[in-house]
C-alpha cells in the first residue's frame, strides 16, 4: 500500500518516538507573535488558526480537522521563532506531536519523502491564502458568509434528511471572525436572511444547508 505524504510523516514521527501532548477544548497551543521552539503536528482533533489584526480583533484563518503540520512559515535554522498564528483547540481534546524545530528540519533535509510533504504543504497554504483573499475581496458581507458556510461542507458536512448538516457547533463570533465582519449582529441578520429564504435551518445549535445553489448564487466567481 502506498502511503500518503501525511501518513508517511505520522509513521515517521511514531518511529522516532516523538512525544505528544494533549490540549483540551478552547485552550491555546500557540499565540500569534510569541516565540516558540517546537514544531507541532496535529495528530487528532480539530483546531482553529487565527491572527490578531492591528485593531486588536482576532481574524480566523482556517480550521484543521485532520493530521497536518500546524505551521512551517519560518526559517529552518533558528532555535526559536515567532509563531505566525494563534492555534486554539475546537474539539473536546486534541493531540499534537511536539518536536524541536531544528530537529524537525534535520529530519526533513535528510528524508526525500518529507521534503515532498513540505513542498505540498507550502503549495496548499498558498492556495488557501489565495482563496481567503478572494472570499474577502470579491464578496460583500453576505457573499463572504455564504462562501464560508459553503467551505464547511468538505470539513464537517454530512447528508441528513433536510439537506447537509454542518456537524460542528459554530458561534456568530466565529463566523464574523472568518468573514472579516466586526459586528456579531450583522452575522445574525445575514443568517436570518438565509433562514427566511429557505437556504438554511438551525437545529440543535448546528447549521443545516437546505439549498446549496442559493449559497453559490451569492458567491462571486
Amino acid at each position: 500500500m502506498v502511503l500518503s505524504e501525511i501518513e508517511y510523516l505520522i509513521n515517521f514521527l511514531d518511529a522516532h518516538d516523538v512525544p505528544t501532548i494533549n490540549k483540551s477544548r478552547h485552550t491555546y497551543l500557540t499565540y500569534h507573535g510569541l516565540e516558540e521552539r517546537y514544531t507541532y503536528v496535529l495528530k487528532k482533533g480539530i483546531i482553529k488558526n487565527s491572527i490578531i489584526l492591528q485593531d486588536g480583533r482576532e481574524f480566523n484563518l482556517s480550521y484543521i480537522v485532520k493530521p497536518d503540520v500546524i505551521s512551517l512559515l519560518r526559517d529552518e535554522v533558528s532555535k526559536f521563532t515567532e509563531q505566525p498564528f494563534n492555534v486554539r483547540v475546537e474539539s473536546n481534546e486534541a493531540t499534537f506531536y511536539q518536536v524541536d524545530r531544528v530537529t524537525f528540519w534535520k529530519y526533513v533535509n535528510a528524508t526525500p519523502e518529507l521534503q515532498n510533504y513540505i513542498k505540498s504543504y507550502y503549495r496548499k497554504k498558498l492556495s488557501e491564502n489565495i482563496f481567503r483573499s478572494q472570499r474577502m475581496i470579491m464578496n460583500g458581507k453576505k457573499g463572504a458568509v455564504c462562501a464560508f458556510i459553503y467551505s464547511l461542507i468538505d470539513l464537517f458536512g454530512r447528508k441528513v434528511r433536510e439537506g447537509i448538516l454542518i456537524d460542528f457547533m459554530l458561534t456568530n463570533d466565529d463566523i464574523a471572525g472568518f468573514c472579516g465582519i466586526s459586528a456579531r449582529s450583522s452575522v445574525n441578520r445575514m443568517l436570518g436572511e438565509l433562514k427566511s429564504d429557505g437556504a438554511l435551518i438551525v437545529k440543535n445549535r448546528k447549521l443545516i444547508i437546505t439549498d446549496i445553489s442559493y449559497l453559490l448564487d451569492h458567491i462571486a466567481n
